[in-house]
């Protein structure tokens, strides 16, 4: 570098039209998407990437703090037939009352309508369920003559497509599937500055039998009925 030389005389030129692009398309701000920018040498894609990727991170952060506020939502399919109640959380009422939030909450209940997850989180899937897959899965593995030092390896794929399919924080998000609910959620929490976290869920189908042992409402957390009515 010769002397007089600026490390700014060294960065692409950024315009005000690619910063606006992509804060509209990300929600983050002015600053932090010039500097995305910058370091993505002006690539949009590679820039919308680099935010997400900062935005986990610290919505990872906001982990351990407590989320006690939020709000149930509900969906009921256009045919009557499916319907959903959701708690979402936050740290403050302000952020419940927001927009974001509440459409957050109703994205939820919605992708739960469409795609039947049975729990919340991996944390929930209880031991004996995630033993007996592991046991058909072996077997399957063997089956296909799979040789033995790769089995586990196999085995630990076909858990991580159980989890996708069953999990909801784990599923593909209905409307686009490049992201998971959990990546949604923690997009949310980046964007609002707090501790976003999907509690649990209670999805009714009608004329659909409860499922012995997985208690009065798949996907739930404790097995508790809408406050002031029974369920059916």
């Amino acid at each position: 570098m010769t002397r007089g030389m600026t490390m700014s005389e060294n960065r692409p030129h950024i315009t005000a039209a690619q910063v606006k692009v992509l804060r509209e398309a990300t929600g983050a701000g002015m600053m932090d998407c010039k500097r995305a920018l910058e370091e993505a040498e002006g690539d949009v894609a590679r820039a919308t990437e680099i935010l997400r990727e900062r935005g986990l991170a610290s919505a990872r952060k906001k982990a351990g703090r407590a989320a006690n506020e939020g709000l149930v939502a509900s969906y009921i399919h256009h045919n009557s037939r499916v319907g959903v109640l959701v708690e979402v959380n936050c740290e403050t009422d302000f952020v419940a009352n927001t927009e974001e939030f509440r459409t957050l909450a109703r994205e939820v209940a919605l992708h739960v309508a469409s795609m039947s997850p049975r729990w919340t989180s991996r944390d929930e899937v209880p031991t004996a369920v995630l033993e007996a897959e592991s046991r058909i899965y072996e077997a399957r593995a063997r089956e296909m003559g799979r040789p033995e030092k790769v089995v586990p390896r196999v085995v630990e794929g076909m858990i991580e497509s159980f989890y996708r399919d069953n999990v909801l924080l784990d599923q593909p998000y209905v409307r686009d599937d490049s992201r998971t609910i959990g990546q949604l959620v923690d997009e949310a929490s980046a964007r609002l500055g707090e501790k976003v976290a999907v509690r649990r869920f209670t999805r009714y189908q009608l004329g659909e039998e409860l499922e012995e042992g997985l208690g009065e409402g798949l996907g739930e957390g404790p097995a508790e009925a809408p406050e002031g009515g029974d369920r059916p």
